[in-house]
């Protein structure tokens, strides 16, 4: 098992930045992919972002493509989402997740999800 808590969620203007954190606990946290997906209000849970347990890859939805940065941490068993030039488009719950395989995209590949964390942009 996988316990991930996220944090950093909050409100802010649009233009604004934001930092979200994972943090992990329980099993080792270096042998999972994680990703970040976001869910709006009367939407699907939609992917974010994605990073490799190693660091060697990322990746991104188009909505977000330069202008989100993942990172993470394995020593501190941590997961970041740095999230700049925010828009309104980009309120939503946020929700990390880990998984060993599958898809990168899809919300099925992820085995453990954290209870999410707010983010609001007020236009």
């Amino acid at each position: 098992q996988v316990q991930l808590v996220e944090s950093g969620g909050g409100l802010v203007q649009a233009g604004g930045s934001l930092r979200l954190s994972c943090a992990a606990s329980g099993r080792t946290f270096s042998g999972y992919a994680m990703g970040w997906f976001r869910q709006a209000p009367g939407k699907q849970r939609e992917f974010v972002a994605a990073i490799t347990w190693r660091s060697t890859a990322t990746y991104y939805a188009d909505s977000v493509k330069g202008r989100f940065a993942i990172s993470r941490d394995n020593a501190k068993n941590t997961v970041n989402l740095q999230m700049n030039s925010l828009k309104p488009e980009d309120t939503a719950v946020y929700y990390c997740a880990a998984r060993t395989g599958g898809s990168t995209y899809a919300t099925s590949s992820y085995s453990y999800w954290g209870q999410g964390t707010q983010v609001t942009v007020s236009s």
